[in-house]
């Protein structure tokens, strides 16, 4: 059992001021917001939790939140990708 965890600090503005990513075995295990909008972000915390990380990756990467080419569930994509060495 592979078990990995990220602490990634989000860049772009957006309103989470860390995610807390734990990935076990290429599967979600655990994901953490801290800030940010407390039901959409605990909202996908539950949504991925269990899912491929890749496939979270691809689901979450470029979503945008109000123009700034960036938003909590891309800073998401971004921590996983970073935990994967990508």
């Amino acid at each position: 059992m592979a078990m990995k965890t990220i602490e990634y600090v989000p860049v772009g503005g957006v309103c989470t001021k860390s995610i807390r990513v734990t990935v076990e075995d290429g599967r979600i295990a655990e994901v953490v917001f801290t800030g940010g909008c407390h039901g959409n972000t605990q909202g996908v915390a539950s949504l991925v939790r269990g899912m491929d990380a890749g496939e979270a990756v691809r689901r979450l990467k470029g979503i945008d939140c109000r123009g700034k080419g960036t938003s909590c569930p891309d800073q998401l994509a971004r921590a996983i990708e970073m935990l994967a060495g990508k």
